[in-house]
C-alpha cells in the first residue's frame, strides 16, 4: 500500500504487507481456503528475505501471521484514509476493491497504468464497494479457494447486488425482484438452500480491517533508501550491482 499525493506520483508514505505464510484465520472457518499447499518449498523458503528486502530500502513491512496481506491493506487504508490526501492501494487484487471511498481511497493497477476511485468501481461492477464481499460470495473467488454458489455468475450477482446491495437484502420469491436475472427461479431456490454457506464465503471475503499495525503515519514517511543498511544487505547476498541501483538515498 502507498499513501501517495492524488496528484503526483512521488511516494510520501509507503508499506508493503505480505502473507507469510499464506495461510490464516480463514482456513480455520474453511479448510479448502488458500493456503501454503502446494507452495514450492525453494519459493516459500525465500518469504523471509523477500521481506528483508524490502526493509533494507527503508520501507515499511507488515508482514501477516494470523491474518492476511490484504487485511493488512484494508486496515492501513482505514486507518490512514483521514490523515493523507489520498491512499492508493497499488495492486489490481478484486478483494480490495471493498476498500475504495470517493477519491479518498483508491486502487492503482500500475501495469494497466489504471486507478480506479469508487465512481469508477460502480461503473465498471454495477454496484458500490461495500458489496464487494457478497458478490465474491455468490460468484466465488478461485484464487482464494471461494467456490460462490452453483448457477451464480459475475452477470447475475453483480444484477443481485446492483440493486440490493447485501445477500440478506435479496428477497427469497423472485417474483418480487426488482431485476431479473438468466434462472432467477432456480437462482432464488439455491440461495434460500445455502444462505449459510453463502453467509460463509461472505465472512471469508470481507477484509479485516482493524488488524493492529505497528507503524505510525510517520513511520511510514519515505525518506530514501538507508546507504549503510542497503548496501550491507548487498554484501550479505553478494549482489554487488545492485548498490548503484537506488536513485534516492537518505
Amino acid at each position: 500500500m502507498a499513501l501517495l499525493h492524488a496528484a503526483e506520483e512521488p511516494v510520501t508514505h509507503i508499506a508493503v504487507a505480505f502473507d507469510n505464510p499464506i495461510r490464516s484465520f480463514r482456513n480455520d472457518l474453511f479448510p479448502p481456503y488458500k493456503s501454503d499447499d502446494g507452495v514450492p518449498p525453494e519459493i516459500r523458503a525465500q518469504f523471509d528475505a523477500v521481506e528483508d528486502a524490502v526493509r533494507s530500502i527503508g520501507v515499511v513491512v507488515w508482514s501477516m501471521r494470523e491474518y492476511e496481506a490484504d487485511d493488512g491493506l484494508a486496515s492501513g487504508a482505514r486507518r490512514f484514509r483521514d490523515r493523507v490526501e489520498q491512499v492508493r492501494i497499488l495492486t489490481p487484487d478484486k478483494d480490495l476493491g471493498q476498500c475504495l471511498m470517493g477519491n479518498r481511497v483508491v486502487q492503482v493497477d500500475r501495469r494497466q497504468r489504471k486507478v480506479v476511485n469508487e465512481a469508477a468501481f460502480r461503473i465498471e461492477r454495477g454496484f458500490g464497494p461495500q458489496s464487494m464481499p457478497d458478490f465474491l460470495a455468490l460468484a466465488g473467488d478461485s484464487a482464494d479457494g471461494i467456490p460462490g454458489l452453483e448457477g451464480f455468475g459475475k452477470k447475475s450477482a453483480s444484477m443481485l447486488l446492483g440493486a440490493y446491495e447485501r445477500l440478506e437484502q435479496i428477497p427469497e420469491d423472485p417474483q418480487t425482484w426488482k431485476v431479473k436475472p438468466r434462472g432467477a427461479p432456480r437462482l432464488a431456490a439455491t440461495l434460500v438452500e445455502r444462505r449459510e454457506d453463502a453467509l460463509l464465503y461472505r465472512k471469508l471475503a470481507t477484509l479485516v480491517d482493524t488488524v493492529p499495525l505497528e507503524a505510525d503515519l510517520e513511520d511510514l514517511r519515505f525518506r530514501g533508501v538507508p546507504r549503510a543498511r542497503f548496501e550491507r544487505w548487498c554484501d550479505e547476498l553478494g549482489v554487488e550491482r545492485l548498490k548503484t541501483a537506488p536513485r534516492r538515498w537518505q
